[in-house]
């Protein structure tokens, strides 16, 4: 069992940036895929950002040239770099790792309790 456990977040002006970091207490380099998801209230968690175990990463459309994910797995920890922000950036952002388990694709999941980000002038 991997817990996961954000931190990071808290209140910026628009244009400013964050740095979330996601801390495993097992070794996130066993999980297929590392990704960021967020919430806004009313809203559905949504994507914004993954990078595989290999190393490769994909962006939701709305943070394409302002968010970069990177991971250190000799320190177990996913960050997430936030450019530029936006006030619809506010959200609490979710740390979520996976593990694919057979070859049936069945996999196991793993969430952090998220971390506040609002974004106000």
């Amino acid at each position: 069992q991997v817990q996961l456990v954000e931190s990071g977040g808290g209140l910026v002006q628009p244009g400013e940036s964050l740095k979330l970091s996601c801390v495993g207490s097992g070794r996130i380099s066993n999980m297929d895929a590392m990704e960021w998801y967020r919430q806004a209230p009313g809203k559905e968690r949504e994507l914004v950002a993954r990078i595989t175990s290999d190393g490769n990463t994909n962006y939701a459309v709305f943070g394409s040239g302002r968010f970069t994910v990177s991971r250190d797995n000799a320190k177990n920890t996913v960050y997430l770099q936030m450019n530029s922000l936006k006030p619809e950036d506010t959200a609490v952002y979710y740390c979520h790792g996976f593990k694919i388990v057979n070859v049936e694709g069945a996999r196991r999941d793993f969430w952090g309790p998220g971390t506040q980000v609002t974004v106000s002038s």
